[in-house]
């Protein structure tokens, strides 16, 4: 009995062998030719209808949420097959996962094909049962006597499965052995036992695998996160730093091109009275062409309404979405497969796009187009900005001019109200103070009236009085001054330098004069210090009176007096300090 069931077991296998569906559990399959199988795959076959679970939507979506089909081998399914093999004293063993319109293998130890028609599929039945399906003589069951691998070869005639159930109760597929011997008997308990707690290793070892898919996408998805926040962050950098609108677009296409490692992007000026977008400059992927130039929407496909109410503009598929799908060749001839286009508005109108596109299908996800629309608003910023400059370029020279104008006015009237006075000296001295005062105010328009670097203050004023190179320095960090200090620190500068030229170190030939600064904090508010030096030049003498030019001197670099004086065999030594905040004040 033994003997023959052992004879039995062997010509089995012979048989499978022989039609090619059998390899050894430690050994690559040897191919042979197999007139029902094409390449690693079972010729379809239209006699056998499967059930209609197969095609349940529900099923079907638990399926693809493993993603699992056409994976490559992995050792703990293949490990499971071969466990299951041995126990069930079976020549074939499956994970079979059954799909729309398919049944694949995952692992398979035995069974040659990668995948089979569901024809030829007994796993398919398997999904309506709660337990094992367990049938004994293939050929006599209705549901699988007409199927194409028990009628011809390699005419297999015992099935068991234990169905792959998830967590939710959707049946996946089966962990199956077969057999090409018919068993009236069945699988003994422990067998059945057996195979029911492989099928269990098998859901947890997809369940794992998922949950690590999971993690590692997880994890993708927040590297893709802070990158995008410090691409955010340089795209402001770099913005600020532009200087023309042409230079914002190629930073911002490129950055987007990158990050989103779309085949294009771009910018585009929309004119709706036309019906057009110009495209000022895009960014494009090795190989892809560019679509700079004017574009009509129209020849695109029904576009415009989405543009024009300002809703971004998505597009997954154009062969696909109702936008585009009645004729999508346009589209694939610019070699646009998906898009996005954000709108950039302007008092409520939509006037330029940020243009996202991909050249194959592809599901844009919220965090892109979260994405896409803080670089549109930035760009929106840094190109209102650039206009906003410009035009405040045109007012500055404006005012300027009437500035300039209302000084020369000032200075006319004060030549003529004091021209019968006899001691001229008080005269000039407002006159050269009336100049210094329009100094401070040409600093101040170079930087749209709110701020003026110091160096371009002192600088303007000093070069009023004509000083030979060499005999005055000057120096320190890049500060800006709010308007306040810019006017007090002009009249200061203008007084020290008429006391050096008067009576001070450039009132002979040798002597010089110097004006330094620096930021200094001693763990309190940080001040600005202002150093005046004059050397070479007669000793400096504290003046007898105290003259208006002197109160100027006394109220200091806001007004507010910090002012410490020295009068030295060497000359006038004297620093000025304020509180930082309050220099930049506006």
């Amino acid at each position: 009995m033994a003997g023959s069931f052992r004879l039995s077991r062997r010509s089995s296998v012979l048989a499978l062998r022989r039609a090619g569906f059998v390899r050894e559990a430690c050994a690559d399959c040897v191919p042979v030719a197999r007139p029902t199988c094409c390449g690693d795959r079972v010729a379809p076959s239209a006699s056998v209808t499967p059930p209609d679970i197969v095609n349940d939507a529900q099923r079907l979506a638990a399926l693809a949420s493993y993603d699992i089909l056409d994976t490559p081998p992995e050792p703990g399914f293949d490990e499971v097959v071969h466990i299951a093999r041995v126990l069930c004293d079976a020549p074939v063993a499956l994970v079979s996962l059954v799909g729309q319109d398919r049944q694949w293998f995952k692992a398979r130890d035995g069974f040659a094909p990668s995948e089979t028609d569901l024809a030829s599929s007994v796993c398919a039945h398997a999904l309506l049962e709660p337990d094992l399906l367990v049938i004994g003589d293939l050929a006599a069951d209705p549901r699988t006597l007409a199927n194409p691998l028990v009628t011809g070869e390699p005419r297999i005639r015992f099935y068991a499965g234990a169905p792959l159930r998830t967590p939710a109760g959707e049946v996946l597929g089966s962990l199956c052995v077969i057999d090409v011997a018919p068993r009236p008997a069945g699988l003994s308990p422990k067998q059945a036992s057996a195979l029911r707690n492989l099928a269990a290793q098998v859901m947890a070892q997809l369940e794992l695998r998922r949950a690590l898919a999971d993690r590692d996408a997880l994890l993708r998805q927040r590297a893709q996160a802070v990158a995008r926040r410090e691409d955010l962050l340089k795209l402001g950098d770099d913005l600020r730093e532009a200087e023309t609108e042409k230079e914002m677009i190629r930073i911002a296409s490129r950055l987007v091109g990158r990050a989103l490692d779309a085949s294009r992007a771009g910018f585009g000026h929309l004119d709706a009275r036309t019906e057009h977008i110009d495209i000022v400059q895009d960014w494009t992927r090795e190989g892809i062409a560019s679509i700079a130039g004017r574009h009509r929407f129209e020849d695109y496909g029904d576009l415009l309404p989405d543009i024009l109410r300002g809703d971004p503009l998505v597009i997954h598929d154009v062969r696909a979405d109702p936008r585009t799908a009645a004729d999508p060749e346009p589209m694939l001839a610019l070699q646009i497969g998906s898009l996005v286009n954000v709108p950039v508005r302007d008092r409520g109108r939509t006037v330029a796009m940020l243009i996202a596109q991909d050249d194959r299908p592809r599901a844009w996800s919220a965090e892109e187009l979260v994405f896409l629309r803080n670089v549109a608003d930035r760009l929106e910023v840094g190109v209102g900005r650039l206009r906003a400059e410009a035009d405040q370029r045109i007012l500055n020279h404006e005012l300027s001019h009437r500035m300039k104008n209302m000084m020369a006015m000032v200075q006319a009237i004060a030549t003529q109200t004091l021209k019968g006075v006899p001691d001229r000296a008080p005269v000039d001295a407002l006159l050269k103070r009336l100049l210094a005062l329009a100094s401070a105010h040409d600093a101040l328009l170079t930087a749209d009236w709110t701020s003026a670097p110091i160096g371009a203050t002192v600088a303007s004023v000093i070069a009023r009085f004509g000083l030979d190179d060499g005999r005055f320095a000057m120096g320190g960090p890049e500060v800006q001054l709010g308007p306040r200090a810019t006017l007090s620190l002009a009249m200061l500068a203008h007084e020290l330098a008429t006391n050096a030229v008067k009576h001070g170190a450039l009132s002979v030939e040798a002597g010089k004069a110097s004006a330094f600064w620096r930021v200094e904090q001693d763990g309190g508010e940080p001040e600005l210090v202002l150093e005046w030096r004059e050397t070479g030049g007669p000793p400096a003498r504290e003046p007898a009176a105290r003259g208006f030019g002197s109160r100027l001197i006394n109220m200091g670099l806001v007004g507010s007096g910090g002012v410490d004086l020295r009068f030295l065999p060497s000359g006038l030594e004297g620093d000025f300090r304020a509180p930082l905040h309050q220099v930049r004040q506006s």
